[in-house]
């Protein structure tokens, strides 16, 4: 049950939210267990069960540290806590992966094979195990009080605004929240706004821009043009941006709308003019994970330049495998901290010297080189790919060209995409503060009609999007298979 479904937006969103003003305020943390519970496992039926061991046996695990936290046993059932996460995790994740590595080991020295079936992965189960970690390593760091009942440890893993596709939130971010907040009209009406912007960049950009990246990448590689496989790479680049940013801030405004405060998880990481930047405004709630639970405590920055660049190389390979189990993803991981530890190096002061255009296009030729990694299923794909995008490999007489994919619908996403990637609606947004400010005499008229316009702008994209959901057209979503 996606948030840009149908069955979600009128069925089962209305009900909760409807069901949530109508419980007394004692009540509405179960209530939206069962409803979180109910959103998971309409997606995954039995495999809800996952879920549910998840979340006991963290609760457990997180009593343990708090009875023994002035013995040494704390930290020893924050390792079995950590640990009883990760093979859960790697059980579905990456079984199959190392399997396979096997295999082509076993093959090469002329060995049978071991045979196993494909593991099924539960949708979001990298999301909501990284959240348990969380709780159970702030609850050893005392960076927030401890939840004493199930009921709430149970939600904060599995709250359904950011259960299968984050933003991961950690939880000494939402610990006093889960125990007490509060619904306003303005926090209310600010949540609907933020979802139906999240709705709008999800089908209208997203879905629109998919189209063409789903084309290209599945087409026969010899039969595209050098300047349709650039398309196909800057349309994923849009796609996987505006999916899950759209996805983020959905999530947000749904929080929102339940008295949650949800972090930020991007901040417009195409105008990045570093790598390193990049990272601090893409997935921001996993990179800050990392930052947190794992760079600072293998050392960060602070034991010497080497170990510096080991301890990037560790967090980034991980990142890479965080999003799947597969070579492309380890390479991608391997790019970015390539490039982050380059940055640290004297290259670093020629690209801060560079003008400023020129970091925005090296800073997106590194990060849409690394997306063809991240979106083609092999290796030798990749490669391929990449060939024909730099001329390597030309294709003379092309049996798909930059027209063949371009219409107008298509045009008008990209176009919106480019400037949807920008802050200009933050410019505008400034303007218009400026303006109430000082334009006294004509700030009520200003609010009214600004107010108006932008009501009207919001019910335009909203009507826009469930026509398209209402008319059965494409729509993927990226982060469910992480």
């Amino acid at each position: 049950m996606v948030f840009s479904s149908t069955v979600f937006l009128f069925i089962f969103l209305p009900s909760v939210l409807f069901l949530y003003v109508l419980f007394p305020a004692r009540f509405r943390n179960i209530l939206l267990l069962i409803a979180s519970l109910f959103f998971y496992a309409w997606g995954e039926n039995f495999f809800v069960m996952v879920m549910l061991i998840s979340i006991a046996s963290n609760y457990i695990a997180g009593r343990a540290i708090l009875a023994y936290k002035a013995r040494p046993f704390s930290k020893a059932f924050l390792i079995f806590g950590i640990a009883a996460n990760l093979l859960l995790l790697g059980s579905y994740k990456y079984v199959n992966f190392i399997v396979d590595n096997i295999n082509y080991i076993l093959t090469v020295i002329h060995v049978n094979p071991i045979q196993l079936a494909q593991i099924h992965l539960p949708i979001g189960i990298s999301f909501f195990t990284f959240q348990a970690m969380s709780y159970l390593i702030d609850l050893y760091r005392e960076d927030a009080p401890p939840q004493k009942g199930l009921i709430n440890v149970a939600l904060y893993i599995s709250l359904f605004p950011q259960l299968i596709a984050g933003p991961i939130v950690r939880y000494h971010d939402i610990a006093h929240q889960l125990i007490k907040r509060s619904v306003t009209r303005d926090g209310f009406a600010c949540g609907v706004r933020r979802f139906v912007i999240g709705l709008g960049k999800k089908v209208l950009i997203a879905n629109t821009v998919a189209t063409v990246a789903d084309q290209v990448f599945s087409l026969p590689y010899d039969q595209l043009s050098t300047g349709a496989f650039w398309l196909g790479a800057l349309c994923y680049t849009l796609q996987i941006y505006f999916d899950f940013s759209g996805y983020s801030d959905m999530a947000i405004g749904l929080g929102r709308m339940f008295g949650f405060r949800i972090p930020e998880n991007f901040n417009y990481p195409y105008i990045s003019t570093s790598i390193r930047e990049f990272w601090r405004r893409w997935h921001i709630s996993l990179s800050t994970w990392f930052r947190d639970y794992l760079y600072f405590p293998l050392g960060g920055n602070r034991k010497g330049q080497i170990r510096t660049y080991i301890n990037l190389f560790i967090v980034f390979i991980l990142c890479g495998l965080w999003h799947g189990a597969s070579w492309n993803f380890v390479i991608w991981g391997l790019i970015h901290g390539l490039f982050l530890s380059l940055e640290r190096t004297a290259a670093g002061y020629w690209i801060k010297a560079l003008w400023r255009p020129f970091k925005y296009l090296y800073v997106l030729l590194v990060v849409i080189v690394a997306w063809v990694f991240f979106r083609c299923e092999t290796l030798s794909d990749a490669i391929t790919y990449l060939s024909h995008m730099f001329a390597i490999d030309i294709i003379e007489v092309p049996a798909y060209t930059v027209a063949y994919f371009l219409n107008r619908e298509v045009l008008s996403a990209i176009l919106l995409g480019c400037i949807g990637a920008t802050p200009v609606l933050h410019l505008f947004v400034r303007i218009n503060k400026y303006i109430r400010e000082s334009a006294a005499p004509l700030a009520d008229v200003y609010r009214i009609g600004f107010s108006f316009s932008r009501t009207l702008c919001l019910s335009l994209i909203l009507l826009l999007s469930i026509m398209y959901l209402a008319s059965g057209a494409y729509n993927p979503f990226i982060y469910f298979r992480f």
